[in-house]
């Protein structure tokens, strides 16, 4: 099985879209460009579920091939770790079930080996997911209603950058927010190995303005690529802008 790169938007928002095309089928886009779309929903600490932000949540989700979860701040860096992951598991497996069908025909699945063949094979996705290269963009929700949660989100960035440089394979990381000043999204920390210097950012940003989530999302997908080209040793500078100055 070749090696690849796994490629993530993580989009953390607090509420329900409101401007632009939907975001479940702009996810569901991104998925069929190779790009799988999480999303984390954060409920104030004093909200109950709101049945219309998760149903948002999930169906972008859905589309985007990937996982959902909606949690409380204090429980944010845990979650934004357990995501990335369980996404690149899913992706991995959805991978492995597609070579399956085409070596056992197209009426098995992974689920239908025998415990022991199926126990074998998801040896080999969990070292895969260790040793395959990572790109995450991170797509943060800067709407007026997240002032407060910055601050945690910046933390959980930074543990999760921590916890992914523990794997074998590489991993570049970059940041965008929405709505950007004179676009839907906007860059704030290019691609790079590690996200530590992401702290000299955060108390930069600004919130306000509406929720365009999904041409966010469709500016996301196009960001994959850019300076594809660049190699991996070049990215121990990680660029930073100024955009939210």
């Amino acid at each position: 099985m070749k090696k690849g790169t796994l490629k993530q938007i993580l989009l953390i928002t607090d509420g329900c879209s409101n401007k632009g095309e939907d975001p479940a089928a702009t996810a569901a886009l991104a998925n069929q460009q190779g790009i799988t779309v999480n999303v984390i929903g954060i409920l104030d600490d004093d909200q109950t579920e709101d049945p219309q932000g998760l149903e948002e949540v999930e169906e972008i989700a859905l589309s985007g091939g990937g996982v959902s979860q909606l949690v409380y701040k204090q429980s944010l860096s845990q979650t934004v770790q357990m995501v990335t992951k369980q996404a690149m598991t899913q992706t991995l497996q959805g991978f492995v079930n597609k070579e399956l069908k085409q070596i056992l025909g197209s009426n098995q699945s992974l689920e239908d080996l025998e415990p022991e063949k199926r126990g074998e094979i998801m040896e080999v996705v969990e070292d895969m997911g260790e040793t395959c290269d990572l790109e995450v963009l991170v797509l943060v929700d800067t709407s007026a209603s997240m002032h407060d949660k910055l601050p945690t989100v910046k933390e959980a960035l930074i543990d999760l950058s921590i916890s992914l440089n523990a794997r074998i394979g590489r991993n570049r990381f970059c940041i965008f927010n929405f709505p950007g000043k004179r676009k839907d999204i906007q860059k704030v920390f290019d691609w790079s190995p590690k996200l530590d210097e992401v702290s000299t950012i955060f108390p930069e940003l600004t919130s306000g303005g509406i929720t365009p989530t999904g041409p966010a999302i469709r500016g996301a997908m196009y960001q994959f690529g850019k300076n594809y080209l660049r190699s991996f040793k070049d990215e121990d500078e990680p660029g930073m802008e100024e955009a939210w100055n």
